[in-house]
């Protein structure tokens, strides 16, 4: 559900939960009841499922939860033995 955000003449902003497209212009104010007007706000898009979202979602893990290491970096069966990327051959060889 949407959160519309509306302003109090007297009071402050207070927000306001309703169905998309049923928000009216003006509703009473929750504490001194004065018709208070919506007012124009950003929408709060989430980044859930962004690459933003899981990178920081990982960096937070990652403090808590480190990943074990059972052997040096780069060792393994998984790792091929050259590079298939053409442009890997102009590299300057160590």
């Amino acid at each position: 559900m949407p959160t519309y955000e509306y302003r109090c003449p007297e009071c402050a902003v207070f927000d306001l939960i309703c169905g998309m497209g049923e928000a009216p212009d003006s509703t009473p104010c929750p504490s001194c009841g004065t018709m208070s007007r919506r007012k124009m706000s950003a929408p709060h898009l989430s980044i859930a499922g962004s690459a933003e979202f899981r990178l920081i979602d990982n960096s937070k893990r990652s403090a808590h939860e480190p990943p074990v290491v059972t052997g040096l970096p780069g060792q393994g069966k998984n790792r091929p033995a050259y590079t298939a990327n053409p442009l890997h051959h102009k590299l300057p060889r160590p």
